[in-house]
């Protein structure tokens, strides 16, 4: 497939702005990293985390092990999104707020497509119902979405339970490819109106919404995207970013 067949659906913002609108949604499910901001805010708050301080030697060499034989493809795509929320195990949950708190303030915020945030505005102004699915930890994922009014009850992300205020090591959920549609059926949402995201992991949920709109792509979901007639639009800020990279 060509490169220049891969581009025709794409579309500028004014015409996604359009689509959503005349589709007139009352709910809407957003992918956070690479789709609301650039990056993968999950891998950096672990970096940044382990860089503070806030584990121990031990776990921190666990989990670089795991990364490391992640991305060599020996660990799954699910496997990984979790083991990189139990590496908090102990800690109390307390503690993880208030460093993803000062973790999204200092590099999340600023890397928010303008794009994106000006139709997250608009969506609120129109009281449509947001949530937000990621395989992130949710406790950045939730303060990361807490500037557009969605509330943590709305956010579906890699979760642990928490016990007497400290972090388990009992999964919860990790939301990511099947998975995702998997959590929006869990909470009542098996045909949202509209949901946004960028890579391959969000294919199935893209899937069972009444309107898909992949943005910021990566070069599997403008493939899957082609298939299905499904328009796609790139945030100015992303301009090149997926240029030459694999899967996502």
């Amino acid at each position: 497939m060509s490169n220049a067949h891969l581009e025709l659906p794409r579309i500028t913002a004014a015409q996604l702005e359009q689509a959503v609108f005349a589709a007139n949604p009352r709910t809407a499910v957003f992918d956070c990293d690479g789709t609301i901001w650039s990056g993968d805010s999950g891998h950096g708050f672990m970096i940044w985390s382990i860089e503070q301080g806030l584990v121990s030697r031990s776990a921190s060499d666990w989990i670089d092990n795991r990364y490391r034989a992640y991305l060599a493809g020996n660990v799954s795509e699910l496997t990984i999104c979790g083991e990189m929320v139990q590496l908090y195990e102990g800690l109390r949950e307390q503690e993880l707020l208030t460093a993803a708190a000062e973790y999204v303030g200092s590099f999340v915020r600023q890397r928010i497509f303008p794009e994106i945030q000006r139709l997250l505005d608009r969506l609120n102004e129109r009281g449509v119902e947001i949530w937000a699915v990621s395989s992130t930890n949710k406790w950045v994922v939730a303060e990361g979405v807490r500037t557009f009014g969605i509330p943590g009850s709305r956010v579906l992300a890699a979760e642990v339970r928490v016990e007497s205020g400290l972090v388990t090591n009992q999964l919860t959920d990790v939301p990511t490819d099947e998975g995702k549609a998997a959590s929006l059926v869990r909470v009542g949402l098996a045909r949202p109106d509209a949901v946004f995201g960028n890579s391959i992991h969000d294919y199935a949920m893209l899937e069972i919404a009444a309107n898909a709109f992949p943005i910021n792509p990566s070069p599997a979901l403008i493939e899957a995207a082609t298939r299905k007639a499904w328009n796609w639009f790139r945030p100015a800020a992303a301009e090149g970013v997926h240029a030459g990279v694999a899967g996502e």
